[in-house]
């Protein structure tokens, strides 16, 4: 079947009803497949819209090298350190010739100027069984006998301390051993001249400071405050 068209002026032409209809079909399947990718491009541009603003996909431009980055938070190190130590406890005795020589006061400002916490405090006459409690693990040596008769000898001041890193640094205030090998500063550098006579006891580790404070001191005997000074003493 065919019609005749005629457009202005044009010479009559020819249309064939069929061309119409294939035509017709076409168009529509071109609008029906328009529809559905506007439909798809639509449904990606919203979920792309969920995504930040800020986000690289959308960025045009090369970053300005100029450009002050937006601050981070991060954690300081010393803050770090802080939060992992431990708050130990110490016990420090004034032994008998400390005692009989008034370096009590002394030993103990030496504490409180590093920012030490004294939590217990007691001038005590060690009895026997204490004496050899207390330095069990030397029992085997030959000065054993000489050492326990010294720390019976007179009365001696029982001290305990609290604080981060405590033993290793009450350890240093102390000094070695043999006062004639202790640092000038320290407390047997500066005020003893020989190892059976250096003045004073400082707990070797954590585990027995522990041990050490339970052994010297009775319930009701340790003391928890909190020193007006604190805060300028730890983060």
């Amino acid at each position: 079947m065919e019609a005749v068209g005629v457009f202005g002026g044009a010479s009559p032409s020819l249309v064939s009803a069929s061309s119409t209809v294939r035509s017709s079909t076409e168009r529509s399947r071109f609008l029906s497949c328009s529809s559905s990718y506007n439909s798809t491009l639509k449904l990606r541009i919203t979920s792309l819209s969920a995504l930040s603003s800020s986000s690289h996909l959308f960025s045009y431009s090369q970053p300005c090298p100029l450009r002050r980055k937006s601050a981070k938070r991060h954690i300081f190190l010393p803050h770090l350190v802080a939060s992992m130590e431990q708050v130990e406890e110490t016990y420090i005795m004034v032994k008998p010739d400390g005692v009989q020589r008034g370096l009590v006061g002394e030993i103990i400002s030496r504490f409180e100027k590093k920012g030490f916490k004294l939590i217990g405090l007691k001038l005590f006459q060690c009895p026997q069984d204490l004496a050899e409690e207390h330095y069990i693990d030397l029992k085997a040596k030959s000065f054993y006998p000489k050492l326990i008769d010294y720390i019976t000898s007179g009365p001696v001041v029982c001290m305990a301390w609290e604080g981060i890193g405590v033993v290793a640094s009450a350890r240093k205030l102390i000094g070695s051993t043999n006062p004639l090998q202790a640092e000038p500063g320290t407390i047997r550098g500066d005020l003893a001249v020989q190892t059976g006579r250096n003045v004073v006891h400082g707990s070797d580790s954590p585990e027995n400071g522990k041990r050490e404070i339970a052994l010297w001191f009775g319930e009701g005997e340790i003391c928890e405050w909190t020193p007006a000074q604190a805060p300028w003493l730890r983060e």
